[in-house]
């Protein structure tokens, strides 16, 4: 299918200002404002322990964005306190997008999932990459101890309400889009970096460098 192009600077009624913004959308209530909280409550760590899946935001000190999908088993992220949280660090492409990002600017923003729950959690803070054995021993799997965890220090929290979630109707199973014309990681990866491989081929690249382990 052919990507039509279009010229960027032909949209005219374009937003600047808040005050553009708020013409149109309005102000949030009192309420909306005010439920947001400066470190974990039991409705938080209650989510979290339920969560098998998690995104983190990151950029770099120049703007340059990056948001990475986390998975694991439920309540794989270690509540430490009221105010952190560690995520572990799990085999992957080693492309490390989001431990650069960190090195460079230590803020993140994360939203939290639990399957079939409408509403998701919402977690801004700072972090950083550490190493302490002792944590890194708690987060192992099958004996598989992480090389890292990601330790955020909680800055803001709060429940997002599932109107998204209800108009994706992403939980439904009846109203999932088949797979058909969606290319998986083979394809994908070989028609972006021009590779001269056969999908199989590619397959047995992944085996011998290890990609698709998962622990």
């Amino acid at each position: 299918m052919a990507i039509s192009k279009f010229d960027f600077s032909e949209f005219k009624e374009v937003i600047k200002t808040e005050d553009q913004l708020r013409a149109i959308m309005g102000e949030a209530t009192t309420t909306v404002l005010n439920k947001s909280i400066d470190k974990l409550d039991n409705i938080c760590t209650a989510f979290i322990a339920k969560s098998s899946f998690v995104i983190i935001a990151s950029a770099n000190s120049q703007g340059e964005l990056d948001v990475s999908p986390k998975g694991d088993p439920k309540g794989f992220v270690r509540v430490l306190d009221e105010k952190h949280i560690a995520i572990p660090e799990r085999p992957g492409n080693r492309r490390a997008d989001t431990f650069r990002n960190l090195l460079d600017n230590p803020q993140v923003g994360l939203i939290f999932l639990v399957p079939g729950k409408g509403e998701t959690l919402r977690v801004n803070g700072r972090a950083k990459i550490v190493r302490d054995k002792s944590l890194r021993e708690s987060m192992a799997i099958n004996n598989q101890v992480p090389d890292f965890a990601t330790l955020i220090e909680i800055d803001e929290v709060f429940m997002h309400c599932p109107k998204c979630v209800v108009r994706s109707k992403i939980w439904e199973p009846e109203h999932w889009p088949g797979h058909a014309g969606i290319a998986d990681i083979g394809e994908a990866v070989i028609a972006h970096a021009g590779l001269s491989i056969a999908p199989d081929q590619y397959e047995q690249l992944a085996i011998a460098e290890d990609r698709n382990k998962l622990y």
